[in-house]
């Protein structure tokens, strides 16, 4: 069998009790959401919350990332903050409700390094 891959980034996994994820639609200035992350790569990620954002929600998200041997990062905390889009969601399982974002822009600067020099360390294993 010949798969195609079509992804643009490695996703790489993240233990999901370590890497909380908060999440805000545009609408709302306060991050309403919490959450956890299964992986993620330079553009997504993958997580659960206890509800479900309908695919094609523009939202903000909040994404903590365990230190990973980087815990003298100069950068302003272990958070990245990211704009991006619901692409799908599973909610066949009863409780907590898995989804990805599409990210389409890094919030702060240096956020985009921030994430990339982490993803780089080693400590994050690849994901299928």
């Amino acid at each position: 069998m010949n798969t195609v891959n079509r992804r643009h980034f490695e996703r790489f996994r993240t233990q999901p009790m370590y890497t909380p994820v908060c999440l805000r639609t545009l609408d709302n200035e306060h991050f309403t959401f919490e959450g956890h992350a299964y992986d993620i790569s330079e553009g997504g990620v993958q997580f659960e919350l206890d509800r479900g954002i309908d695919p094609g929600t523009p939202v903000a998200v909040q994404i903590t990332l365990p230190s990973g041997g980087l815990a003298d990062d100069p950068g302003p905390g272990r958070s990245i903050f990211v704009f991006g889009n619901v692409i799908w969601l599973d909610d066949s399982e009863p409780g907590p409700v898995r989804m990805a974002v599409v990210f389409t822009s890094f919030a702060r600067l240096g956020d985009r390094e921030r994430l990339l020099r982490q993803l780089g360390t080693g400590y994050f294993a690849r994901a299928a």
